[in-house]
């Protein structure tokens, strides 16, 4: 076996693994509602996410993928060894965070990580400035835009429901909000998937297996084996999923009540499928975020507890560098022993 194959195969491998940890750091947001407001237990959570974060893969098409494979990295500057310590750099990256409690986002890991060894091999003229324009602009649009839909939607849930009982609509909602949440896994399926995809696509054609007609198109041959992949590894991901974050997501920014838990989820939905058809990478970790505190602050300010929310929107601020840096480090380390790379 060539050392061109086995590169690939490494690659192909921890692109699934960062498949995975994606799944398993950031899904976790797909269910934090849910569980906060006890509609399911966490077991039944995961499974109903992990679900829907598969099927995506026969609903959305490959807009995200497309930008992420070469629309933001010039795909014809980058080798193996760029791709493969993207890789490494974001699942460290994604470890740490894990660890550390934090719901920063896995997307914007990868992308700079991705960033960091590709401009550590090629320097600074291999960015794609309009593809980095569109995603650094929605890293701020897209927490937003679910905190106004969840602040709106709350509004007009509390305006409609001004005059039943709670206990009456607490029952609606938590049939409803089994609604909500798969919609919120599909669009996370929709979006964060496509990410590894565009990676995976760009792996195999810098290794000349994928031709350029491939690349170019809807990669021909590789088209499924590659969304299958990607989506089946989510899912396993988001089943072994991390409860650390859940408890963050769903219980330590705002209470909610199943009313809000369907509003937060729905908005974050309608956000990311409008991203992945329009083929921004947006941040399913911001998007929620967004959503709950827009839910939360339609009871009264006081009720976010926005101590919490400051530390997760360093985590946000940190990500890119800090996952670019360790990325760049390693793809350094790997050209001292490697000089061709």
């Amino acid at each position: 076996m060539d050392t061109t194959t086995v590169l690939v195969t490494i690659t192909l491998l921890l692109a699934l693994c960062f498949d995975f940890f994606n799944g398993f750091h950031d899904a976790a947001n797909s269910i934090a509602t849910v569980v906060s407001t006890r509609v399911l237990s966490p077991r039944l959570a995961v499974v109903w996410a992990a679900i829907f974060n598969f099927i995506a893969a026969f609903i959305f098409g490959i807009a995200v993928a497309k930008t992420i494979g070469s629309g933001m990295i010039d795909v014809h500057q980058i080798t193996q060894y760029v791709v493969l310590s993207g890789l490494v750099g974001a699942i460290v990256w994604d470890i740490l965070t894990w660890w550390w409690g934090l719901p920063t986002s896995s997307s914007h890991a990868l992308i700079g990580a991705y960033a960091g060894a590709a401009i550590a091999r090629s320097g600074f003229g291999v960015i794609v400035p309009h593809g980095w324009t569109k995603t650094l602009i929605f890293i701020v649009v897209a927490p937003i835009l679910g905190l106004v839909l969840g602040l709106l939607l709350m509004t007009m849930m509390y305006w409609i429901f001004r005059g039943s009982a709670p206990q009456q609509v607490d029952g609606w909602f938590r049939r409803l909000q089994l609604l909500s949440a798969a919609a919120y896994s599909l669009g996370h399926g929709g979006n964060d998937a496509q990410k590894t995809m565009g990676i995976m696509a760009g792996a195999l054609y810098s290794a000349g297996i994928m031709s350029r007609s491939e690349f170019s198109s809807t990669w021909g041959r590789f088209h499924w084996p590659i969304i299958l992949g990607a989506n089946l590894a989510m899912g396993l991901g988001t089943y072994f999923g991390g409860w650390r974050i859940v408890h963050t997501m769903g219980s330590k920014i705002t209470k909610l009540k199943p009313i809000g838990g369907f509003c937060a989820e729905t908005a974050g939905a309608i956000t990311l499928f409008a991203t992945a058809a329009a083929g921004i990478p947006v941040s399913t970790t911001h998007t929620i975020t967004g959503a709950i505190v827009g839910v939360g602050s339609t009871q009264r300010l006081s009720a976010v507890r926005w101590g919490v929310a400051g530390r997760i929107v360093w985590a946000w601020v940190l990500t890119i560098p800090a996952s670019g840096l360790v990325a760049a480090l390693l793809f350094l380390a790997i050209r001292w022993f490697q000089p061709a790379a």
